[in-house]
């Protein structure tokens, strides 16, 4: 008997054929459709494709919050009922202020990077190459990292938490224009043990996640750039680690903010200033801090309306009214 009737197996080897190409368009089209920010074309802009005043309008001013007497403030950010809190790594003191003034909170040996935790503790990075967990309810801490593959971590800086409550955290300490050693590691949420997320950095610095979570933006201080690198839970994309936006002038990018159209704030250290641009990395345009004040700007964030700065040589927080919303941070949720 016949297994086949004539040309029977032709047409077996003709579907199996039609079968891989639908699949082979299947996978290519899913690819495509989660690279719409890369494929999409859009029209030329006939003019400039932004103004400065799209983020600050002319009649905003810079007003001064609080000024404090030494140290290094940095990691400037608010909790829940509003309070502003910073770390300086030179003095090593958890800092908040009390209206106008600025208060020690506790001792840290060199805290950096700070950002709230949803569940009200705040997590610090620190030069020391600990990440540390502080409770302002109950005033006790412990260290949520110390080490990767049971090495010692070098001395840390920025963080940002995800939506899922993971975190992402700079490595920058040993690192150089000349000697790009740095990392950016990722701490899985209820986990004490990081991932390496990127490598061969020169001084990674500040970091950020965009508005659509999709990528994670590195300040790569060394080569005064911002870098753009995919996100671990980005759906599939043709888009690759990318140099996100190159300054002039100044050190280096430090820390970053994203409003919640997709804007990329950088405080750009020795410059005095904040460079802002827009989701495909167009300068909309910089906001430069008054004349009396310093150019270390360090860190920054937004709340109700205002653009918060962190400036270190004068240690001084000082805020401008602007048009766009923070992104909602983790620590706000």
């Amino acid at each position: 008997m016949y297994l086949f009737k004539k040309g029977g197996v032709g047409n077996v080897k003709k579907k199996g054929l039609i079968g891989l190409i639908l699949v082979v368009i299947f996978v290519v089209t899913a690819v495509l459709v989660g690279a719409n920010s890369v494929k999409e074309t859009k029209p030329v802009p006939s003019g400039e494709r932004h103004d400065i005043s799209e983020i600050v309008t002319a009649k905003a001013e810079w007003e001064k919050v609080a000024a404090g007497e030494e140290g290094f403030m940095e990691g400037v950010n608010f909790d829940r009922e509003g309070d502003i809190w910073m770390v300086s790594p030179m003095s090593g003191e958890l800092l908040k202020v009390e209206g106008e003034e600025i208060q020690h909170v506790e001792e840290f040996p060199s805290p950096v990077g700070a950002k709230f935790h949803k569940d009200g503790r705040l997590f610090m990075t620190d030069l020391t190459g600990v990440i540390h967990a502080y409770d302002p309810e109950t005033g006790e801490s412990e260290i949520a990292v110390s080490t990767y593959e049971g090495e010692p971590l070098n001395g840390l800086n920025d963080l940002v938490f995800d939506e899922a409550g993971g975190l992402y955290f700079t490595e920058p300490m040993g690192s150089s224009a000349t000697h790009p050693v740095g990392r950016v590691f990722y701490l899985p949420a209820d986990s004490t043990e990081p991932e390496l997320f990127a490598e061969n950095i020169a001084y990674p610095n500040g970091v950020a996640i965009s508005a659509d979570g999709n990528r994670v933006y590195i300040s790569e201080f060394g080569k005064n750039r911002v870098l753009a690198v995919p996100a671990l839970n980005a759906p599939p994309s043709p888009e690759t680690p990318f140099v996100f936006g190159h300054y002039e002038g100044g050190i280096g990018p430090d820390g970053l903010a994203v409003d919640a159209e997709g804007n990329l704030y950088i405080a750009h250290f020795q410059a005095g200033e904040i460079v802002v641009q827009d989701a495909n990395g167009f300068t909309s345009g910089t906001i430069r801090l008054p004349e009396n004040a310093g150019t270390f700007t360090t860190n920054l964030a937004f709340h109700d309306g205002y653009l918060y700065i962190t400036e270190s040589s004068k240690n001084e927080v000082w805020r401008i009214e602007v048009e766009k919303e923070g992104v909602p941070l983790y620590g706000r949720q």
